[in-house]
């Protein structure tokens, strides 16, 4: 039986590419720092994870954590699927550096003479910057030069860590949009609470709510997680998984609507970025000053720029890793159906 150690287990992505290890009939540790949840729980009652203690931040963690991992599975680890890290839009620069950098050096640092297959990497499709794209494939395209933000420049230097220090069999990297599916703690309720308060929908810039907002259904990148750990051509690449819908900012915002706040007409306004400007430069720059896993409140700098480039890029690489794993992506309907019908999201 195959093996694999998910950091990250307790979070958003993580809970979903264990249970999508799970049925494909792996072998599942699942790494947990400060929290476990119920689901993590019920699995590891059940006798099909493993729970194992550590810190990802620290090589001492990651070192015995693994090494506890290996005695439970003398064999080897197939896979370390690496989902732990701070994803968000606001917090000091040493909390980046710690989670989505020095994470991945001391994880390719312990892979070094410890039998560990591929280490999957889960990045953002953040890296290639904020701006105005036309389709290009997410493989195709170049890292983003110069990024003031450290989410993605932290991602972007663990990236080139692995590719420097580890052989191409023996990595691949994920690169998601905006995450988004049941159980979503941050990213729709962030704009759910935005339009609950607010008597318009209100987009920033030219593109007037037109612009691509980039979604990933997260069981789509669960299976190309677990895609990446088991296929052999996947090593050394970099899959950005995004769906297959164009959804446009607005779009997602009424859709949204619909589910959440059912019965309220919404008219779309937009602002100058400027503005939007104005009002998120101070956001971000108080909730980086008090380390806010979230800013305070909406919109912060970095999403006015989010909400106001074309994230339209391809996914052409994510869809020929789900053909060669004989999969379908999961649709934005059924997912949309997914939300409507968990009493959990209706009650964000």
């Amino acid at each position: 039986m195959k093996a694999v150690l998910v950091t990250g287990a307790a979070g958003f992505i993580g809970r979903y590419a264990v249970e999508e290890f799970v049925a494909a009939g792996w072998e599942v540790f699942a790494l947990v720092h400060r929290t476990r949840t119920p689901e993590l729980a019920a699995l590891a009652e059940r006798g099909v994870v493993t729970l194992v203690d550590g810190d990802v931040t620290r090589y001492e963690s990651v070192a015995s954590a693994v090494d506890r991992t290996l005695a439970r599975h003398p064999g080897g680890l197939d896979a370390v699927a690496h989902c732990a890290g701070r994803a968000s839009d606001v917090g000091r620069e040493g909390e980046f550096r710690r989670a989505n950098y020095e994470s991945v050096v001391h994880l390719a640092r312990v892979m070094q003479g410890r039998p560990v297959g591929r280490l999957v990497f889960v990045s953002t499709s953040d890296v290639y910057g904020l701006r105005d794209f036309s389709g290009e494939d997410g493989e195709d395209l170049p890292l983003a030069a110069a990024t003031r933000h450290p989410y993605p420049r932290h991602k972007i230097a663990a990236e080139r860590h692995l590719r420097a220090s580890l052989e191409p069999d023996r990595f691949a990297i994920v690169r998601p949009a905006a995450v988004w599916g049941v159980g979503d703690r941050t990213f729709a309720p962030r704009i759910v609470s935005f339009l609950r308060m607010s008597p318009w929908i209100i987009h920033f810039g030219p593109w007037r709510g037109a612009n691509r907002w980039p979604l990933a259904h997260v069981r789509n990148v669960a299976k190309a997680i677990r895609l990446c750990a088991e296929i052999p051509a996947a090593g050394g690449r970099a899959i950005t998984v995004l769906d297959d819908e164009r959804t446009t900012v607005d779009e997602w915002y009424r859709m949204l609507c619909a589910i959440h706040l059912p019965g309220k007409a919404r008219r779309s306004v937009t602002l100058p970025r400027w503005a939007g400007t104005l009002v998120g430069a101070p956001v971000a720059a108080l909730s980086d000053f008090l380390n806010l896993d979230h800013p305070f409140m909406d919109p912060s700098l970095y999403a006015v720029r989010t909400v106001s480039s074309n994230l339209d890029f391809g996914n052409r690489a994510f869809r020929e890793l789900l053909a060669a794993g004989g999969l379908r992506p999961v649709t934005r309907e059924e997912g949309l159906a997914e939300l409507r019908e968990s009493a959990w999201d209706r009650a964000l």
